[in-house]
């Protein structure tokens, strides 16, 4: 049982941990983009979208170099299907 209560502790900390550094980095990208003169939607669609979509890129990347290219492919599609769902489904 101790174990199934570390495993809950670490989940409920990272939802906590994500949910603080959501905030952060949209703040952030609000300041950024008003100190700059910029509409903080323009900066959300761009630099924003970049960071988050940057680690699948990279992981694609380094996987094709590694001549995994299922894996590469899989990631490409995967992250494509996951953000369309995403979005269809916060709509609905």
């Amino acid at each position: 049982m101790p174990e199934l209560l570390m495993i809950a502790i670490l989940i409920i900390g990272g939802l906590v941990m994500l949910y603080f550094g959501a905030d952060w980095l949209v703040q952030g990208a609000v300041t950024i983009a008003l100190h700059f003169g910029l509409s903080p939607l323009l900066v959300g669609l761009t630099v924003v979208a970049l960071g988050t979509s940057l680690p699948e890129a990279l992981v694609s990347v380094q996987a094709s170099l590694d001549n995994q290219g299922g894996m590469a492919l899989g990631n490409v599609i995967g992250s494509n299907i996951l953000n369309i769902a995403l979005i269809l489904g916060s709509l609905l």
